[in-house]
């Protein structure tokens, strides 16, 4: 299990010894840090990171969801709480779990085992290439996005070159254009549509991509000054 860093928020001391006592029970938790008051969380979370944080609610100054709404990117979340009223509103803010206290170890147990199994699939979501589902001769093709090369426009077709070789769409450039996820995937021509991944080399106005030279059109060099400058 890979390590997961963890710090406390709350007023309350004997709140840190008994999270802190419970996590002890899991070699994987590691404590980044113990704060009383939202504040010094919030200074902990602009030059520091957590993969999690339990966090009370009702604290003075600045409550627990305020602190929460206020990180732009805010770790998984444990709520510790006495107040059972402020649950709907954790679970809109997409927390992980809510404890009421007091909890035991067993309830504080399911709790962890949702923020594993939630980093578990996260981590294989990362490693699992994307892929699209591309129509072509009556069938629905599925086909990974990064071994796409490029998409060539044939009329109210779409000719998409891929590792694999090349398939006949069904789709105009426009719509494929919407279907395939920018910044990825760029159009360079009014005819053509590619993966900046796949790019050997851009020389002049040409773009070379599996073997094929591919011309970038007058209109659409805005679209590569992002990669190239």
């Amino acid at each position: 299990m890979e390590l997961i860093t963890y710090v406390i928020l709350d007023d309350e001391p004997i709140a840190h010894r008994i999270i802190e006592g419970y996590c002890e029970n899991f070699s994987f938790l590691e404590k980044a840090g113990n704060f009383y008051n939202g504040f010094e969380a919030l200074e902990f979370f602009r030059s520091s990171k957590a993969d999690l944080i339990f966090l009370d609610i009702n604290m003075p100054k600045l409550t627990g969801f305020e602190l929460l709404k206020s990180l732009p990117n805010p770790p998984k979340v444990i709520v510790t709480s006495a107040h059972q009223e402020f649950a709907l509103e954790g679970y809109e803010l997409d927390i992980t779990d809510y404890l009421l206290k007091p909890f035991s170890l067993d309830r504080f147990i399911k709790a962890i085992n949702k923020v594993t199994t939630s980093k578990t699939a996260e981590q294989k979501s990362e490693l699992e290439p994307e892929r699209i589902f591309i129509k072509s001769d009556k069938k629905h093709v599925q086909i990974e996005l990064d071994k796409i090369f490029y998409v060539e426009a044939l009329g109210n077709y779409c000719k998409v070159f891929h590792s694999g070789g090349m398939l006949i769409c069904p789709d105009k450039i426009s719509e494929l254009e919407v279907k395939l996820p920018p910044p990825s995937f760029i159009r360079v021509h009014k005819s053509y549509l590619i993966n900046r991944d796949q790019i050997d080399f851009v020389e002049g106005n040409q773009i070379k991509i599996a073997e094929v030279m591919i011309p970038i059109g007058q209109t659409y060099k805005v679209n590569l000054k992002g990669f190239l400058s």
